[in-house]
């Protein structure tokens, strides 16, 4: 992995984590296996500069006259492990979340973040602009405290409010239902896909070639940074939930449900095109109907799984290489909108190994 484009060095030699997790989220510990680590750091990427006219006064620098801000960057926090394989994964968390998304699970267990370095990937678990660690925005916005904990129940497919799903990937104590409630974190800017493609692109021209591993917001602003950059060589993106784009001459009807109207995007033929060109395999979960239902959580995603069956026959129809993989049709239930860090993330990190594989893309890095 090469990040000299950073102007310095950030390798920092042989670390070894010992990585016993005393958690005390259902009052037991966890103990880890040891992971050697070669390097980690952290950078930011793209991103814009405001600057305010005037002159900048250092005895009166609560003045901001002559002052610049940055903002709208992405940010990486990265680790490489003893003999990666050539292609680091960059995890790009969703809507409502933050690269907190792929560490450590709520009930305490490794994160994919860890599964996947132990599978010899290098990660990039990363912020996209005005959200986490990534949170200047050069766009106001006012975040207000407003109670949605059930809401994301629903619509994460946890459950029914209360009850949960019968078998559902998800440990039910109350510790963990907390600690999931408490990764949710707000945007500090208006949501922008071209704003947080932007800023990710420029984060994986700092990587090279890398795969993207997307989730449900990040789908649609995933496909753009492919479209924009052909570093991106890959894309597993988990339950995409908007921004499915078509060639502007080829778009689908809007597919309407109880959860609103989920609407194509429609872009270039030439871009489009783009997408054809790497492969790209989607996965979605269980627990949604094939018909329409009353029940918001629900039927949001029921729209989402048939936009993403078009896009995929789109893509394909233009030559490309596209999956969609309904894990039950596997014989795999339970699965939350957060497949990649339920009961059973061990087979999902599987399944996502084995595709690259397939694909030729998981070699080990060259000396």
């Amino acid at each position: 992995m090469n990040l000299s484009k950073q102007g310095s060095s950030m390798r920092l030699g042989t670390l070894i984590f010992a990585a016993t997790a005393s958690l005390a989220l259902a009052s037991s510990s966890m103990a880890f296996e040891p992971l050697t680590i070669i390097d980690q750091g952290s950078f930011s990427a793209g991103g814009a500069v405001i600057s305010e006219p005037g002159t900048f006064d250092s005895k009166a620098p609560l003045k901001s006259a002559g002052q610049t801000f940055h903002g709208d960057h992405a940010y990486s926090f990265y680790q490489v492990p003893e003999a990666p394989r050539e292609l680091p994964l960059v995890l790009w968390h969703g809507a409502f979340q933050s690269g907190k998304s792929w560490e450590t699970t709520a009930d305490g267990r490794e994160g994919f973040q860890t599964l996947m370095l132990r599978r010899h990937f290098s990660v990039h678990t990363i912020d996209q602009p005005r959200r986490g660690r990534a949170g200047n925005s050069t766009v106001a916005a006012e975040v207000k405290p407003t109670a949605y904990d059930q809401l994301f129940f629903d619509m994460f497919r946890i459950g029914q409010w209360p009850n949960y799903f019968d078998k559902v990937q998800f440990d039910t104590s109350e510790a963990s239902l907390a600690e999931f409630f408490r990764s949710v974190t707000p945007n500090t800017g208006a949501f922008d896909p071209q704003v947080v493609s932007d800023g990710v692109s420029a984060l994986v021209d700092k990587t090279g070639p890398a795969i993207l591993v997307t989730h449900s917001q990040a789908g649609g602003p995933g496909w753009l940074t492919a479209i924009k950059n052909p570093n991106v060589k890959a894309i597993i993106s988990y339950e995409p939930g908007s921004g499915y784009v078509f060639p502007e001459n080829e778009m689908p009807e809007p597919i309407s449900g109880s959860a609103g109207t989920l609407k194509p995007e429609a872009v270039s033929l030439e871009d489009f095109a783009k997408l054809t060109r790497i492969p790209i395999v989607v996965y979605y979960g269980d627990n949604i109907p094939d018909d329409p239902t009353d029940d918001f959580g629900l039927d949001n995603w029921r729209t989402r799984l048939a936009m993403a069956r078009l896009w995929v026959d789109a893509i394909n129809r233009h030559g490309g290489d596209a999956s969609l993989v309904h894990l039950p049709d596997l014989g795999i239930y339970g699965n939350t909108h957060f497949i990649f860090s339920d009961l059973n993330n061990q087979q999902i990190a599987d399944l996502a190994t084995e595709w690259i594989e397939e694909k030729g893309l998981g070699n080990t890095a060259p000396k």
